[in-house]
């Protein structure tokens, strides 16, 4: 519950590497994701090359973070669950990177996805569902108010 409850999103990072092992085991954590059917409809574009994201179009920020993760849903696999299927998977890689003091940023791109895959060669029946950068946070937000539970929960009905 402490990942959960201290996670924020980061919009400055430090330029110190992400190591590989820590990588991966994000990207795993987005592997083991639940999915529709189980059929996993998702692929990941790990971006570390500091041309190819500036040419993703996304925040200048964003593109200074050490690494970019591309969550993308594969609408031939499944045609109406790989957006929610995607960010599933997405909310594992976010979870994950915070578990390891690691900060992103969820960026949807749903619907403005074109010069991204275009950069990344993405096909056609693939979409671009969210951004993240990742990196290790040079700043520390504080929380957020948030509803109480009383103000988006009910029981039996609405």
């Amino acid at each position: 519950m402490d990942v959960i409850k201290t996670r924020r999103s980061i919009r400055r990072y430090k330029p110190d590497p992400v190591p590989d092992e820590i990588l991966s085991q994000i990207l795993e954590s987005a592997r083991v994701a639940p999915s529709a059917g189980h059929r996993q409809p998702w692929h990941f574009i790990v971006v570390k090359d500091p041309e190819t994201k500036k040419k993703l179009s996304i925040s200048p920020w964003a593109a200074e973070a050490p690494v970019v993760i591309v969550g993308c849903g594969d609408s031939a696999v499944s045609s109406v669950w790989h957006p929610v299927d995607l960010a599933i998977a997405f909310e594992h890689i976010v979870l994950a990177a915070a578990n390891f003091g690691l900060g992103t940023c969820w960026m949807g791109k749903m619907g403005i996805d074109e010069p991204i895959k275009q950069a990344l060669k993405i096909p056609a029946h693939v979409k671009v569902i969210a951004v993240t950068p990742l990196g290790y946070p040079a700043e520390t937000p504080g929380p957020k108010a948030r509803k109480s539970l009383s103000e988006i929960v009910h029981y039996e009905q609405f």
